[in-house]
């Protein structure tokens, strides 16, 4: 447990220097701008790349990436009808929130949680895989869609194929898939940049929050809530019916997929609502409510399952 909280920790004094920065103005008044782009185009692919470059590619495709699926899908689908059909809110707000409640922090908290709690880093390859290749491609088509004066089917597909997170996911899973041996002059200098991602992230995240209230936003407080409870409750519960009654997995595989669905939400989503200047409130706020309320579900998780 000790090994946790400092993971918590480190994540924590990143994010709380990003503030410090933010309240003394070190950056200037352009950082959240500058950085997000950097963290979106260069650092990102790289990061995404590594990872599943590294992969094991048994584990990519094992039992836990269709068990993660459903019960991402699920909460993704209950928040959308919810805020589209009830509350009538806009697609791309829609889509961030929907995004905020199903898409789990698999990288910089889900790796070295899966590591100091279950044993391997490995565990959460196929989360990493199923939220860039299926989730991340359809999810920038429709904020480019939504966010372009001018739409056009092939200009979609042109902007989502030269994408430069999906171009790094797609090129470190052939690199597993086809085992591929990359020399050091490659490996040394991504693996380099790719370092920089977690803490430019977690520093810009941090830059955010100055000046902000968490649900201080008015008119999104209950989008903010409803993303949080999926996130942290529902989606738990749902990968825990699916992995035990539905496809029969070992406890152990059990464990694996409800912690991974018990991870905070993932930051990327906050990134692409800043990217995209849209529901960037309804992402801030679930990402920092349910980093810190994901803590005790996964000592409950820990202790029910463990």
């Amino acid at each position: 447990m000790l090994d946790t909280l400092t993971g918590f920790a480190v994540v924590g004094v990143a994010i709380a220097l990003g503030w410090i920065i933010g309240r003394i103005d070190l950056l200037g008044p352009h950082a959240r701008h500058v950085l997000g782009r950097l963290i979106f185009f260069v650092l990102s692919p790289f990061l995404l790349f590594t990872v599943l470059a590294q992969a094991d590619a048994t584990m990519l495709f094992s039992s836990l990436l269709p068990v993660s699926a459903i019960a991402a899908v699920a909460v993704i689908a209950v928040y959308a009808l919810v805020a589209r059909l009830w509350w009538r809110r806009p697609v791309g707000e829609t889509l961030i929130g929907a995004l905020a409640a199903g898409q789990v922090n698999s990288n910089n908290i889900g790796i070295p949680l899966s590591l100091y709690l279950l044993g391997s880093a490995a565990y959460p390859a196929p989360v990493v895989l199923m939220q860039l290749l299926v989730f991340t491609p359809i999810s920038l088509s429709t904020l480019d869609a939504v966010t372009s004066d001018a739409v056009s089917f092939a200009k979609t597909l042109r902007r989502t194929a030269t994408n430069p997170i999906i171009i790094g996911s797609l090129l470190g899973t052939l690199v597993s898939v086809f085992d591929i041996s990359l020399p050091p002059i490659v490996t040394q200098p991504a693996q380099l940049i790719a370092d920089a991602a977690v803490p430019v992230l977690l520093i810009s995240y941090g830059i955010s929050l100055h000046g902000q209230r968490v649900l201080g936003a008015r008119g999104h407080r209950r989008d903010v809530v409803l993303a949080s409870v999926l996130k942290l409750l529902a989606m738990p519960v749902i990968a825990w019916v699916v992995a035990e009654f539905v496809f029969g997995l070992s406890p152990h595989e059990v464990l694996i997929v409800v912690i991974l669905a018990a991870l905070p939400t993932a930051q990327n989503v906050f990134n692409y609502s800043q990217r995209y200047d849209v529901g960037e409130s309804i992402s801030r706020d679930t990402v920092f409510l349910t980093t810190v309320g994901c803590l005790p579900v996964l000592v409950l998780i820990m202790a029910l399952l463990g």
